[in-house]
């Protein structure tokens, strides 16, 4: 329920960014996000009571947690979406969960089964069939596949970091520090490249609405409950769930923007769905075979 919750949020996101675009320039706006994600999930801390001060080992965890995760994923996703089309960005971006199994594997010694694999490959080609479009005039290049790659790249070792995380540190004080920290890394980021679009900028109402959304919803309910649900079941299982963000926008938009969906993409959500299913049923059977035979 939690991190389907956290999906929900975060395909919200697309609508709230398109609308805060229009003010802001993209550097500052992720920037501004992480700033006042900062202060409200500092306030609610301290005046709880549980708020938790990091060591200087948990600080460097922290450090490369927000390297990872939002600086380089934002970077590689803002900038790769400017050189290649958004369907291929976003069939990029659904490759996470074919890529974190082995990783998991390799460093936390998460376990994974051939069911695992065929449900992520079936949400996968649902992805494709959602998003893909006949009539796509949208530009690629190599350059822009690496950076979104490198966004790719940077969520899976972001599910890797996260892991290392010690038990006492809660899901919201993991996204203060992160955010927190993360603004060590994209001030001067945003100064160098914003700076001369700050002159004559008009700021609309409705995208400081926009910009209030998308922290309250994308920067701290939703990353609090996929952090905390990155815990508890792992890296593997996880990660599969990003694959329905582009099922929720696709319905999004078909309830609120009135978009009109093809039997193909109505198709794709189902297959979404169901090769989510598959993954984390597969983890289950096993678990089950496996106390069978104790």
């Amino acid at each position: 329920l939690f991190v389907v919750i956290a999906m929900i949020c975060w395909s919200f996101s697309f609508i709230w960014t398109s609308v805060a675009l229009e003010s802001f320039p993209p550097l500052t706006l992720i920037s501004l996000r992480l700033v006042f994600a900062s202060l409200i999930l500092f306030s609610i801390l301290l005046l709880s009571g549980k708020l938790i001060i990091p060591k200087r080992d948990d600080l460097k965890l922290f450090l490369a947690l927000a390297f990872f995760e939002p600086f380089l994923y934002y970077i590689g996703e803002t900038y790769g979406l400017t050189m290649v089309s958004p369907t291929l960005a976003s069939v990029i971006i659904a490759t996470i969960p074919i890529f974190a199994p082995f990783f998991a594997f390799a460093f936390l010694k998460e376990r994974f089964t051939s069911v695992n694999l065929l449900g992520i490959a079936v949400s996968l080609f649902g992805v494709f069939l959602i998003v893909n479009k006949v009539n796509n005039t949208g530009s690629t290049s190599a350059a822009g596949i690496m950076l979104v790659f490198l966004a790719v790249l940077s969520a899976v070792i972001y599910g890797l970091i996260l892991r290392k995380i010690p038990a006492k540190f809660t899901a919201a004080n993991i996204v203060l520090y992160q955010n927190l920290l993360g603004l060590i890394f994209f001030i001067p980021t945003t100064l160098f490249v914003d700076y001369s679009k700050y002159d004559g900028m008009t700021i609309h109402p409705e995208s400081l609405k926009a910009l209030l959304l998308l922290t309250i919803f994308a920067s701290i309910i939703a990353f609090v409950l996929f952090s905390d649900v990155v815990r508890r079941i792992g890296l593997t299982k996880s990660q599969v769930f990003t694959n329905l963000i582009p099922v929720f926008t696709a319905l999004f938009s078909w309830i609120f923007l009135e978009e009109i969906l093809s039997k193909l993409q109505w198709f794709g959500i189902f297959v979404v769905v169901l090769g989510v299913f598959v993954s984390q049923i597969g983890i289950k059977l096993r678990k089950k075979s496996t106390k069978h035979n104790i």
